[in-house]
């Protein structure tokens, strides 16, 4: 049986079988029939389905947060505490938008949404059915790390399709190797934006539960003005998957590194196959500070495309495995950079689920689709907190930045503080240089997302 984990999708060839809280095979909404279901977290439910107005199978994403919300007999979806509304009715939102702005894009690696709809007291979008391994099975199975032609053919595709996401000021913020999807033909597709995931984390849950560790650059540990996220956020999780893909390990996680960088620069390792020019680029993806990282996809390709030292292994690595029969891109994706409630729900008549007297639900009448309206530029999400630390244990870079900052003026600390919030003030007081007493690191090291 899958696992159900509040931060990962199970990615499954298709089970004629159910979940306890997911819609019956047999269950129709619309065109639509449900025929199993292939991934399932915490945060919601997709399902194998039969568009029989196209004839083709899609896959349907279920909008089903399981700590907030249970499913009736009657087949919709209830919050199980008044108290948990306001968060769920937030987590819907972000849903819908996610839906809505990955309806705007035509990108070979960006998944596509063919349509989106509210009913049965939750939301759903269609899309592709994709068959496929994630690039972290893909590593885990092979049994050296890809050579230089590979990574590099991995890799293009992804900053075309973080460019264009970029160029309207979204960011996917939660890129890692089981959130790209690997095709038959090679093709890399970004999986899981999870932006409802997010928004319900920062509602309800710990910092560590909401980013990768490994993967989260230092700004999206605190809410500090100085280290904004931008497209450099994405690039360094980028940086960090390409570092994992070589050494098999992550780098030193962020929040670690702001106490004492550690990190050991690919560039300087000895023996590694692969050119000056793609380690450099890799080690700059991966500075501690944003301003010290490529800015934009852009930058990083000339980077990359500048003249470098020829890699020892040239050819492209051949699969060293078959494929599995299909595998569902079942990421719980939600784009970022998305205002929660900027948008109002869709208003377009909903596909209800109708039960019969056998329980299998008969067909509803189609709803025309949701307008795909471009959304505004995202807002920059809250980032996360982090604790103060000695002058003296912050990187040289770090400490020149700081001295050379303004001072913040001090605000009036909210009622009650959270976690987050004592993080972020933490982390802004250290950046402009002030010492860090023993109690906050130790707070920041067991509540700011250190292992």
């Amino acid at each position: 049986m899958p696992t159900f984990d509040d931060d990962l999708t199970v990615i499954r060839s298709p089970v004629l079988a159910e979940p306890g809280s997911a819609l019956p095979v047999g269950t129709r909404m619309g065109e639509f029939e449900i025929e199993g279901w292939v991934g399932a977290g915490g945060f919601g439910i997709v399902y194998l389905a039969q568009d029989h107005s196209l004839g083709r199978r899609v896959a349907i994403k279920e909008y089903m947060p399981a700590t907030l919300a249970a499913r009736t007999q009657s087949l919709t979806v209830s919050i199980r505490s008044q108290r948990d509304a306001e968060t769920f009715a937030a987590g819907l939102r972000s849903f819908v938008n996610e839906a809505r702005l990955l309806a705007q894009f035509d990108h070979p690696s960006l998944l596509k949404v063919y349509r989106f709809w509210e009913a049965n007291g939750t939301a759903y979008m269609v899309m592709p059915y994709y068959a496929g391994i994630t690039l972290g099975q893909h590593l885990k199975q092979a049994r050296q790390p890809p050579d230089e032609a590979w990574l590099r053919a991995l890799l293009l595709p992804l900053l075309d399709a973080l460019e264009q996401l970029h160029a309207a000021q979204c960011f996917h913020r939660d890129i890692a190797p089981d959130n790209i999807l690997l095709l038959p033909d090679g093709r890399p597709l970004l999986l899981d934006f999870g932006a409802a995931r997010r928004v319900i984390g920062d509602m309800t849950k710990a910092l560590t539960v909401i980013l990768k560790t490994g993967y989260a650059p230092i700004e999206q540990y605190g809410d500090v003005p100085d280290l904004q996220q931008g497209a450099w956020t994405d690039l360094y999780a980028l940086g960090s998957v390409l570092h994992f893909a070589i050494t098999r390990r992550t780098p030193p996680p962020a929040i670690q590194r702001f106490l004492s960088d550690k990190y050991q620069p690919l560039e300087r390792m000895a023996g590694l196959p692969y050119s000056a020019g793609l380690l450099k680029a890799i080690d700059r993806m991966l500075a501690l500070l944003p301003k010290d990282r490529p800015q934009t996809v852009a930058e990083l390709r000339r980077m990359l495309d500048g003249p470098r030292t020829e890699a020892r292994r040239q050819a492209a690595p051949r699969w060293r495995h078959g494929w599995p029969a299909a595998a569902a891109a079942a990421g719980l994706l939600a784009a970022t950079g998305i205002a929660v409630g900027v948008w109002r729900a869709p208003t377009e008549a909903p596909l209800p689920v109708e039960p019969t007297a056998a329980g299998v639900a008969a067909p509803a009448a189609e709803a025309p689709n949701a307008a795909l309206e471009a959304p505004p530029p995202a807002p920059e999400p809250a980032p996360r907190p982090v604790p103060a630390v000695a002058p003296a244990a912050i990187p040289a870079p770090m400490v020149a930045a700081a001295q050379r900052a303004p001072r913040a003026t001090p605000r009036a600390p909210a009622a009650p503080p959270v976690q987050p919030r004592r993080c972020a003030d933490i982390v802004q007081r250290v950046s402009l240089g002030e010492p860090m007493t023993a109690d906050e690191r130790d707070f920041l090291q067991h509540h700011c997302g250190q292992p």
